[in-house]
């Protein structure tokens, strides 16, 4: 009987896993994985996570008859795919769950920048002052916002901003063309996206080529007063050229999802206790609380996927990606 072992789990999906896997062992644990949180049982042969787990050589040597992984995201950087390949191990991911969901999270940090909205709702709850002084934002329509990724929640990003009346301009290393004749916007190196645009929203993968792919470099050509959001992955966007930029004005304001070093920023505590603290980490974590201090900046806590429908559909997916495992034909695998 394989054992099958969910991570990360709130409740909900027990009952309907036990109903998907009735002839599988199974087990349930609402904590994540990671080198200083490892569970007591061991022996499962599939391990369902989630983004706060982090697969490292050193725990999935804690797997002995681990064969495979299925995470239900669609970002898979937290799993060590080089030590799965070495062990055998296959890894499955959830490749479009929130489209929509994003996209519109996305909008929502978009609408709260450009209009104040978080600011003035705290303003009237804390003080119950209907003052507008310093709450003018400005309209969405006729602006340019330049989307960094047409996959398919860059798609979703164009058909609302399209909503909106806005211009679009996109990046991409593989461009869509003809989804680009449909609705009307164009392609552009990124640097030009950067020099163009009034808002600027990621959604590219986050890969070896995107790491920092918006820099302390190139970030010095955003037109200045751009408005830019990140729901991808924090790496994608050097912390250290945020900081710049709002110091210097170049961004008028920050609307962020995800964080460089986010696992370690999340649990402080725990990571400083793993002895594994390198200066360079510790700069970027500085620089986290640094952003969160910032009025024109916006931190959630990496939530543009938690909605009811989209986690339904990541757990559906994730009931095929281990059914296709057991069956011998796995599906949404990961590249490795």
């Amino acid at each position: 009987m394989m054992h099958i072992a969910f991570f990360e789990v709130e409740g909900w999906e027990e009952p309907l896993a036990r109903a998907a896997f009735h002839d599988a062992e199974l087990s349930f644990n609402k904590n994540k994985i990671d080198e200083l949180a490892l569970p007591e049982t061991n022996n499962a042969e599939v391990i369902s996570i989630f983004v706060n787990s982090r697969l490292t050589p050193a725990v999935l040597a804690q797997f002995p008859k681990l064969k495979f992984i299925t995470t239900r995201s669609t970002g898979f950087d937290h799993v060590d795919l080089a030590e799965c390949a070495k062990r055998g191990i296959r890894v499955a991911y959830v490749p479009g769950y929130g489209d929509n969901t994003v996209a519109e999270f996305a909008f929502g940090l978009i609408l709260n920048l450009t209009r104040k909205m978080y600011r003035a709702i705290d303003q009237v709850k804390e003080i119950e002052s209907f003052s507008l002084h310093d709450l003018r934002g400005m309209d969405l329509k006729g602006k340019t916002i330049g989307i960094v990724g047409t996959g398919r929640i860059g798609k979703e990003m164009v058909k609302i901003a399209k909503g909106f009346g806005m211009n679009v301009v996109a990046y991409d290393p593989f461009p869509n063309e003809a989804y680009a004749k449909e609705m009307r916007y164009r392609y552009l190196p990124l640097e030009e996206l950067l020099k163009t645009s009034d808002i600027i929203s990621i959604h590219t993968p986050y890969t070896r080529e995107t790491h920092h792919l918006l820099n302390c470099e190139n970030i010095k050509l955003i037109k200045k007063g751009a408005y830019l959001v990140n729901t991808a992955r924090g790496g994608i966007v050097e912390t250290d050229a945020l900081i710049a930029a709002l110091a210097d004005g170049t961004l008028a304001g920050l609307g962020v999802d995800v964080l460089e070093e986010e696992g370690p920023t999340k649990d402080e505590m725990q990571f400083f206790r793993s002895g594994n603290a390198h200066v360079e980490e510790l700069r970027t974590m500085l620089e986290n609380h640094m952003l969160m201090k910032m009025p024109n900046v916006l931190i959630t806590p990496h939530n543009a996927f938690n909605s009811q429908e989209a986690l339904e559909r990541i757990f559906n997916t994730t009931v095929e990606n281990i059914k296709g495992f057991a069956s011998g034909k796995p599906v949404n695998l990961v590249p490795q």
